[in-house]
């Protein structure tokens, strides 16, 4: 298979583009092409662009809470430890790395490399000294343990009749 025939740009002008299976419906073709042209547009702007369409915010993350800690999960495909930075700051965690591209000058791509920074606004009972950070296989996970006279703070407030 010619790779440079997959390139819309290097196309000729006679030849239909190659279709997929149930492109039939012309509506569905356009939905596509539009997709795609939008892609190409953001990956000028050096954005990550997600399988279905642009996503203003990478990585995608997991948020959890208990009442004892608050749970971060990142997926970081095709990244090792190194490649990421990881800080906390007035209540903010930053995540932010590159992934780099594994070829210098690659003809054609669809994966996204590049510098990228994701922000997450942190309660203030957050212990920032217990910490703990662990990846593996790609998932960033981040266990960030509450202050012991943060936890279960709520207090239930009677409510009388009018």
């Amino acid at each position: 298979m010619d790779v440079k025939g997959l390139m819309p740009w290097s196309r000729s002008r006679n030849l239909p583009a190659s279709r997929f299976s149930g492109e039939d419906n012309p509506f569905l073709a356009l939905h596509r092409e539009m997709n795609r042209t939008f892609d190409d547009f953001l990956r000028g702007f050096d954005l990550p662009v997600a399988q279905g369409g642009w996503s203003g915010a990478w990585p995608h993350v997991e948020l959890s809470e208990t009442d004892k800690d608050v749970r971060v999960v990142a997926e970081l495909p095709g990244l090792e430890e190194k490649d990421v930075e990881l800080t906390l700051n007035d209540n903010v965690l930053t995540l932010k790395g590159e992934k780099k591209t594994e070829n210098e000058s690659p003809t054609y791509t669809e994966r996204w490399h590049g510098k990228f920074q994701r922000s997450i606004q942190l309660g203030s009972e957050v212990d920032p000294d217990k910490i703990e950070a662990s990846f593996k296989n790609g998932v960033l996970t981040v266990t960030l343990p509450k202050r012991p006279d943060s936890q279960n703070k709520a207090k239930r407030i009677a409510i009388k009749a009018g």
